[in-house]
């Protein structure tokens, strides 16, 4: 592919990501529909989009992914539509990512990788920042919203973290998202009681599902070969600043001095823990 086809296709993936936070906080926020149908809806959605991709490129939709991996799909999404009850969306998309970064850093450490002395300053800027994010006050996020969107962030790292080498990354989601629905049903049938759902809030949810999870990750994957993996890994600190200019800009959300410098720290220390590099000649 051409360099301007990848940056295009980065960019649309990029803000297809953020979109998940934009269309999640305006459906729970703003129509009726309940976050356990949201989930089923996404992930339904979801699942027929990638369908089409797989069935477009002319693979095969069936056999691909795992039940493992379709629950931990499962618990991001869930998670994270709980967690938009109550968080902003910058809030949420700040909260997530860093989780999913913590997540994929401290099993490399759990692996026997090892931080130079930048990149431990970069993870304690980092885990600093999510503290002050956290800390009581006017200004910090619900604190119950806050802890489900850094457990949906956990989840999506151990489903990063399982996909990695397994196979056709479309296929493989593909057939994810397939097991995932009815994990996703079996929770909206015990919270039958909840179960509320109209218009605006379905056509909310497909969109999450089809176009900013489906699409998404279809373009995403496409784009990924292009990239080194360093670049990957830093320009998904992207997500975080479209969803808060999203938040901004269509939800009416206000940016507070607080969310600001804990930004800085948390997307700041992880750039410092990815692009840290070794020194010629050493190995890992």
């Amino acid at each position: 592919m051409s360099s301007l086809r990848i940056i295009a296709l980065t960019v649309l993936a990029m803000v297809a990501f953020a979109g998940n936070s934009l269309l999640c906080r305006l459906a729970l926020r703003d129509t009726t529909i309940d976050a356990a149908s949201f989930t089923a809806i996404r992930l339904g959605s979801g699942a027929v989009m990638l369908w089409l991709v797989v069935r477009v490129r002319g693979g095969a939709y069936t056999g691909a992914g795992s039940w493992r991996s379709a629950l931990a799909l499962f618990a991001y999404a869930a998670g994270f539509s709980f967690a938009y009850l109550s968080l902003p969306a910058a809030s949420g998309a700040l909260l997530l990512f860093g989780a999913v970064q913590a997540t994929m850093i401290g099993h490399g450490l759990w692996a026997g990788e090892r931080l130079r002395r930048m990149q431990l300053a970069g993870l304690a800027l980092a885990l600093a920042g999510l503290v002050g994010l956290l800390l009581p006050g006017l200004s910090a996020p619900p604190l119950q919203g806050s802890l489900l969107m850094l457990g949906a962030g956990v989840a999506w790292g151990v489903y990063s973290l399982r996909g990695r080498g397994a196979g056709d990354a479309t296929q493989v989601t593909a057939g994810n998202f397939l097991r995932a629905v009815p994990i996703a049903a079996a929770l909206s049938l015990l919270m039958i009681g909840d179960v509320s759902l109209d218009r605006a809030g379905i056509a909310y949810a497909v969109a999450s599902g089809a176009l900013a999870s489906g699409l998404g990750y279809a373009i995403w994957y496409t784009a990924l070969p292009g990239l080194k993996a360093t670049k990957a890994a830093t320009v998904q600190l992207s997500v975080p600043v479209i969803a808060a200019l999203g938040g901004v800009a269509f939800l009416g959300e206000a940016i507070t001095l607080r969310l600001m410098l804990a930004s800085v720290a948390i997307l700041g220390g992880i750039a410092l823990v990815i692009l840290e590099k070794r020194p010629p000649g050493k190995t890992p």
